[in-house]
């Protein structure tokens, strides 16, 4: 994997003051036995989790505190009832991993807190239970504290928090990944996948999105829209604008000024479902706000505003705004169908 310069120096540059801060903060508070280290080994394993992946279910708070307290209680434990060295060892991480994924704070560093409390020198057997405060639990939080300040500082959110993907509507809703499907995926999985449901649907949504930029990102919207728009004027009457619709055999019309410049939109259910002055104006009737798109805009840019705002219609305007055509949702979908036909056929 390549890491960018920023992420080198968060990586880096936070370990280095986290264990710093850590070791320093240790150092002051009293109650700790004069033969024992500031700071723990397993707390350099910490840190490359909290700044080097801090996006990882493994590097988030509770995990970090609870793996790290947790597994140096269970390690003393094993280390007080059982007196060969090797095998309270060895049973001390292995209960210690057994509880964290129980308690649902697993930390790969905790299995190390385990193993240095069951293996205890004498240093640590002299500090005893107090041992999983000082040094352990003050240099989890001070490395803790510092990964939140750093990671936030350089642009990275810690804790972390799966991106917000816009919800789908209409059918798509019904076809769409969600979090669910994929942690249902991943419990069927014989191995379990170390990421957030949350991380994987946010991913998968950006590959859709590169997908259909790298099938459409080349089409603009003017190859496929209608260039023969009937419209009407906000002055026309009513009357005017039913006509049209029932001549020209549409369900929208753009309104526009004596300049082409769109100020409004009326549909088949405005003039038709209503009970209406045939000879009022049509801009007493017709919606103010108009989504335009420009004619040069790749048609990938077009998928949003129809499926995720819900438009069926929307007119396309040139860089002066000027009406010079309309899509409309038939179209997008012959075109996504287009696409579709030409990635099976290859």
């Amino acid at each position: 994997m390549r890491y960018s310069p920023a992420e080198l120096a968060r990586g880096a540059a936070g370990a280095l003051l986290g264990i710093a801060l850590a070791g320093a903060t240790a150092k002051v508070v009293p109650g700790g036995a004069e033969s024992l280290p500031f700071i723990v080994a397993p707390m350099g394993a910490a840190a490359v989790l909290l700044f080097a992946v801090p996006a990882s279910p493994l590097a988030q708070p509770w995990p970090v505190v609870g793996g790290n307290i947790i597994s140096t209680l269970v390690g003393l434990t094993a280390h007080w009832l059982i007196d060969d060295v090797l095998l309270a060892g060895a049973v001390g991480v292995g209960a210690a991993i057994g509880v964290m994924m129980l308690l649902r704070c697993l930390h790969p560093p905790g299995g190390a807190c385990a193993l240095l409390a069951a293996t205890a020198t004498p240093a640590i057997d002299e500090q005893g239970i107090a041992f999983a405060a000082l040094p352990v639990a003050v240099n989890t939080v001070a490395l803790l504290l510092v990964a939140i300040a750093i990671n936030n500082l350089t642009g990275r959110r810690y804790p972390h928090r799966a991106p917000a993907a816009p919800p789908p509507t209409g059918a798509a809703a019904e076809l769409t990944l969600g979090a669910a499907d994929i942690e249902s995926a991943m419990a069927r999985l014989s191995q379990r996948l170390d990421v957030l449901p949350e991380d994987v649907v946010a991913l998968v949504r950006d590959a859709e999105a590169h997908a259909l930029d790298r099938r459409l990102g080349s089409v603009p919207v003017e190859r496929v829209m209608h260039t023969e728009v009937a419209t009407v004027m906000p002055f026309e009457s009513i009357y005017r604008a039913r006509t049209v619709i029932v001549q020209r055999q549409v369900k929208t019309l753009p309104v526009v000024d004596e300049n082409a410049h769109v100020v409004g939109i009326v549909s088949i259910i405005d003039l038709f479902t209503r009970d209406l002055v045939e000879l009022e104006p049509v801009e007493s009737i017709m919606i103010r706000e108009v989504t335009t798109i420009l004619a040069d805009t790749p048609v990938a840019d077009l998928v949003p505003v129809m499926t995720q705002e819900g438009f069926k219609v929307v007119p396309v305007v040139d860089e002066h705004d000027r009406l010079v055509g309309i899509v409309t949702r038939g179209d997008l979908i012959t075109v996504l169908h287009r696409a579709l036909l030409e990635d099976g056929s290859r």
